[in-house]
């Protein structure tokens, strides 16, 4: 099954012009505890966040690059010696030599493979992480010539993903050898060494420390941030390429016994018998072909938050296991509200139930003052709780898994905890979060403080405050109290008090006399707010139609999905923001503040087509082939920037112009529930 799984690139000539495709796509593997391996198709290092080993390691140390870059080279049999692996020089000039030789690339059930040729020489790379080990396989087979020598120089920058490219190297890099590996260690004891172990033919080490100065990161400079770096090499390692066996190089942040327990031949079978359950835990519909591609990209966001170690102890204790997703790579960790999106998209459409319970479980444990943790910053053990939409993400999260499961024991579980929330709601919590008592709306708003899923903010400016009662919140607190009253009475007996029901109700009528803009046929994007009400155009209004329980009347939707349609949709999702706003902005581009003022001006989100689809199809019952062309655009996106995965943005106009994170946990789960939903 998993050999149908291929999505293969076309050739790449070897015209100077055409570097831009090896630089400019990137490929990921993960382990399943928050680290991967990543870069560019060519070799290229282009942002701080590469490398062919960052170790997920326990708090507080959190995400670290432990090995950064591979030069890879061949010894051919006639004297010449051809680098296959990029490296970029400093000032900015691009050098990629593996243009010349580069033949294929493709993703196979999911992992990148690379083919290179050299006249008659054919040579095959493949990259897996073993799940759940901070351990990288770089695995090399020739396909066709004679014996030749392979020599790896390995690169290294110890220091934390999100640090700068020009942070000072960690003094008194040394490397020993220590039975059959060799061990690149540095003076903060903190840090585990950095295992490198040879497989094949004749290996062998050279050992010449080197600083390789002034590398450039393209990306890093286009966003604004220091682009010049360094990094040490403790010398060559050499093996033989023989026809029919296999060479590899492990990398490691594991205990020796650890990484011996599997060869590369067994990484890479284990790894790919893992992906085949995948598929055939899924629906049949979605084991080949697009589906399964997405059913694979979506398995990288799920993962065990291991740094967290404390919490995964008491899970295990109570017989169950810490759960989270990862919202993006490369620099987001696991946040409430993607998750929470992402669960249906991720676990229950790809039949991974009890992970997706797993998931629910781990939040409500995390649940303070009636508010879901936003994020978890890296290296942290303490969520921070600045969001009012997270919570409420979490009810609709439950009930679509209470719906597809079939399994009300956790809903029965999780009541109190749900309950708690609501109370805590209509009491008032944390940064203005409470429900006004003149109309029944929920309202948020602090200042310094972006809760709601607009949430940029740069150097103290809150980009899309979006204070006073927010249109997807109300009608999240409306979706939220019908579940609660169902719940309730489900739990609890049809002689409970119809509490929820009332504040349901109030809320309803509230909401449909409030929000609706008459001049403009369609929603406020917020009420009540320190300037009045907001006339802006933007996708937040979807929710009041797409939700189970639509909070909006019937008569209004085709108004709203019209103008929606005509405004805010593009081939790869919606825009933040209508065109002619004063604040649009057509493309996500330059130093952080620049972007993080287009971030929700205008920029496309791709996860913003699941409710597009939603609220389409409730308006247009049964038409499920002409909502599948809505997705054309997104799945055609897989070929490029994070390949086989969904990006995080893109520019609000043609060319669309893929931003942000390579690969994004709410879009691909958005596209996968589409599509699945759409078959």
């Amino acid at each position: 099954m998993l050999d149908t799984i291929v999505r293969c690139l076309p050739n790449v000539p070897s015209a100077e012009a055409d570097t831009l495709p090896l630089v400019s796509r990137e490929w990921l593997v993960t382990n399943g505890i928050g680290g991967y391996a990543s870069a560019t198709i060519g070799g290229l290092n282009t942002r701080k966040y590469h490398g062919l080993l960052v170790a997920s390691l326990a708090n507080p140390l959190g995400r670290t690059v432990m090995l950064s870059h591979l030069v890879e080279c061949i010894a051919l049999p006639d004297g010449r010696v051809v680098q296959l692996s990029g490296e970029e020089q400093g000032g900015g000039r691009l050098r990629v030599p593996a243009r010349e030789h580069l033949t294929e690339f493709r993703l196979e059930g999911g992992l990148p493979v690379w083919e290179y040729r050299v006249g008659d020489v054919r040579l095959e790379r493949r990259v897996v992480m073993p799940h759940r080990q901070n351990t990288t396989y770089v695995i090399y087979r020739l396909l066709d010539g004679p014996a030749m020598r392979l020599e790896l120089r390995p690169a290294v920058h110890f220091r934390n993903y999100e640090a700068t490219v020009a942070t000072p190297m960690q003094g008194g890099y040394k490397v020993a050898l220590q039975g059959d590996r060799y061990e690149i260690t540095c003076d903060d004891p903190a840090l585990p060494p950095l295992r490198l172990m040879l497989y094949g033919e004749k290996p062998g080490f050279v050992h010449e420390e080197r600083d390789l100065a002034e590398l450039h990161y393209r990306v890093e400079a286009d966003r604004g941030y220091d682009a010049a770096g360094r990094l040490w090499s403790p010398g060559a390692l050499g093996v033989d390429l023989v026809p029919g066996a296999t060479s590899a190089l492990v990398a490691s942040t594991e205990e020796s016994e650890t990484i011996a327990a599997l060869s590369p031949d067994e990484a890479l079978d284990a790894e790919y018998d893992r992906r085949d359950r995948l598929l055939r835990t899924a629906p049949a519909t979605l084991r080949t072909g697009v589906g399964g591609e997405l059913v694979l990209a979506a398995d990288q966001f799920i993962i065990v938050p291991v740094g967290r170690r404390r919490d995964a102890v008491r899970a295990v204790a109570e017989g169950d296991e810490l759960r989270s997703v990862i919202a993006g790579y490369h620099w987001f960790t696991d946040w409430g509200r993607d998750t929470m999106i992402s669960l249906e998209g991720l676990t229950l459409t790809t039949g991974r139930w009890r992970e997706a319970s797993s998931v629910l479980r781990t939040f409500a444990r995390y649940v303070r003052n009636g508010l879901l943790p936003n994020m978890f910053p890296d290296g942290s053990n303490e969520g921070l709780y600045h969001t009012a939409d997270a919570t409420l993400w979490f009810f609709h999260a439950l009930d679509r898994y209470a719906t597809i499961t079939g399994d009300r024991s956790l809903v029965a579980k999780l009541l109190p905890t749900m309950t708690n929330i609501a109370e805590h709601h209509l009491r008032g919590t944390s940064f203005g979060i409470g429900v006004d008592p003149a109309d029944g709306l929920l309202r948020q708003g602090a200042e310094g403080y972006q809760l709601t899923w607009m949430d940029a903010k740069v150097d103290g400016w809150v980009v899309t405050p979006r204070r006073g009662k927010a249109v997807e919140l109300n009608a999240l607190w409306y979706n939220a109290l019908c579940l609660l009253d169902s719940w309730t009475r489900e739990v609890r007996g049809s002689a409970t008090t119809g509490r929820w029901t009332e504040q349901a109700a109030r809320a309803r009528a509230s909401f449909n006399e409030r929000f609706w803009y008459a001049e403009g046929g369609y929603l406020y994007d917020v009420v009540d707010g320190p300037e009045g009400d907001s006339i802006e155009c933007r996708p937040n209004q979807l929710f009041s139609i797409s939700l189970p329980n639509a909070v909006l009347e019937r008569e209004r939707w085709e108004a709203v999905v019209d103008v929606v349609r005509e405004r805010l949709l593009t081939p790869v999702g919606l825009r933040s923001l209508a065109p002619g706003s004063p604040e649009y902005r057509a493309k996500y581009f330059g130093n952080l503040r620049e972007r993080d003022a287009a971030y929700h001006q205008g920029t496309v989100w791709g996860w913003l087509i699941g409710p597009w689809v939603d609220a389409w199809l409730r308006l247009n019952p049964g038409r499920r082939e002409e909502a599948r062309a809505f997705l054309g655009g997104l799945v055609a996106h897989l070929d490029e920037f994070g390949v086989g995965s969904i990006a995080e943005i893109f520019d609000a106009e043609e060319p669309y112009t893929p931003r942000g994170c390579i690969a994004q946990a709410w879009s691909v789960a958005e596209l996968l529930r589409c599509w699945s939903l759409t078959g």
